[in-house]
């Protein structure tokens, strides 16, 4: 092989070697990142996704966000695609309290909420929120648990569902105070709520986001808010552990990717959202419907996940919540 031959050679091998090099920090990304909701358009998940999806295309990056709602089996049906999509960087899912922490023991999974899936960052946590039909001669926690008592079978509570963190919540109050208060599950929070401010039911956990309306509009009283702090747009409503009664469970979403994601692009995701939703803008489309917008670090929030799932699944047990 004549010289010329050999350093044509060399430049091909050189070049082919170049474009088939896996992507580096400095090249993520170099295609379109698919977004996977796991469930229908609305709702906060979806929320998250396509603000994310938004500002990311107005602050001109060279990637875009493809955000796909992929509902079914409870969210199972999305969180199980990304957990078997290729682990490229490409693919993330918008997961969230009950596909990870809760319906996992409930029933038997296609995916492993631990191995199947890089934390990315926790986005937005919702706390529910203790309210009751305005019939219902109670003002507070503690004259609920009372009524409760005294009229043991009387009261009916409201669930978005079997394994819902509503019914998981309820669970837990069930638990602490023994009172005797009946469970009617619904297809969803909207014809719960909805029966819930025609008197059909008496009380029920929903999420502070969708319950304020209701609130302020007199349909329904609240009595006490399911986290550790007060919510900023309810001031005045004690907590539950404040009223004698740690009930603390609500909802919660964040981004993953699949087990095995390059470092560069959990680290960009990670980045990228935190900057979003630390502005006034971003974050305040959250705060001011009750919701808190936590953030951090991979790390930390794959030891709240493990901390939130610990906490659910002894609920579940001590409570007997199995799906049918």
């Amino acid at each position: 092989m004549n010289r010329t031959n050999l350093c044509a050679l060399f430049t091909a091998v050189v070049l082919a070697t170049s474009f088939a090099a896996p992507a580096s920090a400095d090249d993520y990304p170099s295609k379109p990142i698919k977004l996977i909701v796991p469930s229908a358009p609305a709702g906060v998940g979806d929320m998250l996704a396509r603000l994310v999806q938004q500002k990311l295309g107005e602050a001109g990056n060279p990637a875009t966000v493809v955000v796909e709602n992929r509902a079914g089996a409870a969210g199972v049906v999305g969180t199980d695609a990304v957990a078997t999509a290729a682990p490229d960087g490409y693919t993330a899912l918008v997961g969230n309290h009950a596909v990870l922490a809760m319906l996992p023991h409930m029933q038997k999974l296609p995916y492993d909420p631990f191995k199947s899936f890089t934390p990315v960052v926790l986005g937005v946590a919702v706390p529910n929120i203790l309210v009751v039909h305005p019939s219902i001669p109670v003002k507070s926690v503690q004259e609920l648990v009372a009524y409760a008592k005294a009229n043991p079978g009387k009261l009916t509570y409201a669930s978005q569902g079997v394994g819902t963190s509503g019914h998981i919540a309820a669970e837990l109050l069930k638990l602490q105070t023994g009172i005797d208060i009946t469970h009617v599950p619904y297809k969803g929070a909207a014809p719960a709520a909805q029966d819930l401010a025609a008197g059909h039911v008496s009380m029920m956990f929903d999420v502070v986001s969708l319950a304020l309306g209701p609130i302020q509009g007199g349909r329904v009283r609240a009595l006490g808010v399911a986290t550790k702090q007060r919510v900023s747009v309810l001031p005045d409503l004690p907590t539950m552990t404040e009223q004698g009664t740690p009930v603390e469970v609500g909802a919660w979403f964040g981004f993953f990717m699949p087990a095995g994601a390059p470092p560069a692009a959990v680290a960009w995701l990670n980045r990228e959202t935190t900057k979003i939703l630390s502005t006034p803008d971003a974050s305040g489309r959250f705060t001011s419907q009750g919701a808190a917008v936590p953030l951090g670090s991979p790390e930390s929030f794959a030891t709240f996940i493990k901390t939130e799932s610990d906490r659910y699944g002894d609920v579940i047990k001590r409570a007997g919540i199995k799906l049918e």
